[in-house]
């Protein structure tokens, strides 16, 4: 049996393939203007990989954004719920799981493998990866040029709450000549600030985990841990948390 964890967000979509005991497949695909049309490809895709979506050995699940798109699925389920198992299976003792999203930003509580509670951010998008891309369009780069930036600028303040506020002190910094790198490293410490505020919200007090798109990044990743004053862990399979949580509940639904 295969069981694919489909997990639609709104820039990035992950395709997890779990096999019942290990991960056999796994790739991510740019979500395009329609959630449909990004299922479309994924299901093209799998079947380059030659996973037969209508076989009766393939049991699909799906997540995210745009999961009630993925009109092939077999079930869709939240994003917490998918989430939180993945982190689960990934850090199999108590943990706080972070995931920053391209649109929200997630603190899930899991014991004994099951999510106990969560908080999510508000509608706001200046704690996610949204604003991140949004910023770095703005002073010329992509989102992994921005870290570079930031890495050698000092931080300025960016005060604003809200992604269209804040673009607009990043252009009256640009009018007065502030240097890229201060800029990005500004950009960089708000959206640590905001994530790290929810979490401190949530109440972190367990082992701390840094899922989503962002959790490849060692430089966020360490200015997240500077601000929550503990380490910060994160594993290889971390953007594919939703994806992973999806497969597995799968296998343990249609088993």
């Amino acid at each position: 049996m295969n069981y694919i964890g489909i997990d639609i967000g709104s820039t990035a979509a992950k395709t997890l393939v779990f096999d019942g005991q290990k991960v056999v497949a796994s790739f991510i695909l740019p979500t395009s203007w329609s959630s449909k049309e990004t299922a479309d490809r994924i299901k093209t895709k799998l079947l380059e990989f030659r996973f037969d979506i209508d076989s009766a050995d393939t049991i699909t699940i799906a997540t995210g954004y745009g999961r009630v798109s993925v009109d092939y699925a077999d079930k869709i389920l939240t994003e917490i719920t998918c989430h939180g198992k993945g982190g689960a299976y990934l850090f199999p003792e108590d943990s706080v799981i972070i995931d920053v999203g391209g649109q929200d930003t997630k603190i899930i509580t899991v014991e004994n493998g099951s999510v106990s509670r969560f908080l999510m951010n508000d509608k706001c998008s200046a704690g996610t990866g949204k604003f991140l891309e949004i910023m770095a369009n703005r002073l010329g780069v992509d989102v992994d040029g921005l870290f570079t930036l930031a890495q050698n600028g000092t931080p300025i303040p960016i005060s604003s709450m809200c992604t269209v506020f804040a673009e607009s002190e990043v252009i009256s910094h640009i009018g007065a000549g502030i240097s890229q790198e201060d800029m990005a490293a500004g950009i960089v410490e708000s959206v640590v600030s905001k994530v790290a505020l929810l979490a401190q919200r949530h109440d972190i007090d367990a082992k701390c985990i840094l899922t989503g798109g962002l959790s490849h990044n060692s430089y966020f990743r360490e200015q997240l841990a500077r601000k929550l004053g503990q380490k910060v862990y994160t594993h290889e399979l971390g953007k594919y948390a939703g994806a992973l949580g999806a497969a597995l509940l799968a296998a343990e639904k249609y088993n």
